[in-house]
């Protein structure tokens, strides 16, 4: 209108010059968001291709490592690694259990993927730290108490484990009370306990009772250790004891406190 009046021109302008229609807005985010579907979808197909669809990362080969006793080849049977299958999709738990479940002489194992075209076996085993005789075989007993393996001939330096509770008296008592399951752990607590110098020269841990273990040395000298319990204490009392009395061949450190030694 020709009689417009300065401030409604003025207020025209200010409407031209403000922000653009929120429609239009809408419009832009809608298409930013298409392309960017389109660009995770054009980016995953060829990822999901590599790792799944592609012969570059496939299971191929099994390295072991860690094994003492256990053969590389006795670990790979076991494990089962569906060798050929994409690498990513290889149920690493699963070999685990097949291991552990087919090879008690596994303590841990580590499955590893190892890329672009391996599997990774890292294994610990364990370690006897008794053996039990049963016919003309030995079973290994580690120091969880487990008994893991049976072997023909009874590994160098490791003690014989004789259970022999009585079934009377207070030796009985001992075993309806703990079970032999406990003394055996009991024995193993003891054979973990006696100092270095001691232990090289063990052969065999007696078990009567939960408070009567005593070990028998090669050399014919005897210690009657107790119960497991106070461990410490007695192997620092038993050390201190044969290096006073060295030609003793009888050892008490039942009560670490009061310990004792005799010529027989």
């Amino acid at each position: 209108m020709a009689g417009s009046t300065t401030a409604e021109r003025g207020e025209r302008q200010q409407e031209s010059s403000g922000p653009p229609p929120r429609p239009r807005s809408r419009r832009a985010r809608l298409r930013a968001i298409v392309l960017l579907g389109l660009a995770l979808v054009f980016l995953g197909i060829p990822t999901i291709w590599l790792f799944y669809g592609s012969d570059w990362l496939r299971a191929e080969h099994v390295s072991v490592s860690g094994t003492r006793v256990l053969t590389q080849a006795q670990v790979e049977a076991a494990a089962e690694v569906p060798l050929g299958k994409p690498l990513i999709s290889v149920d690493t738990d699963a070999i685990e259990t097949r291991l552990r479940k087919k090879l008690p002489r596994i303590d841990a194992v580590d499955v590893v993927r190892s890329w672009p075209r391996g599997i990774d076996l890292k294994v610990v085993e364990r370690t006897p730290v008794l053996i039990v005789q049963k016919g003309g075989k030995f079973v290994e007993v580690d120091d969880d108490g487990v008994r893991f393996a049976t072997v023909s001939e009874a590994p160098k330096g490791v003690p014989a484990l004789e259970l022999t509770p009585s079934r009377a008296g207070s030796a009985a008592a001992s075993l309806r009370r703990f079970g032999e399951p406990r003394l055996v752990r009991a024995a193993v607590g003891v054979a973990r306990a006696v100092p270095d110098a001691v232990a090289h020269e063990t052969r065999t841990v007696k078990v009567r009772s939960y408070d009567d273990i005593s070990l028998e040395l090669k050399d014919g000298r005897t210690v009657l250790w107790g119960s497991g319990e106070k461990g410490a204490a007695k192997a620092r009392t038993l050390t201190a004891l044969m290096k006073a009395s060295p030609r003793a061949r009888y050892f008490d450190v039942s009560v670490p406190t009061a310990p004792a030694s005799s010529l027989s």
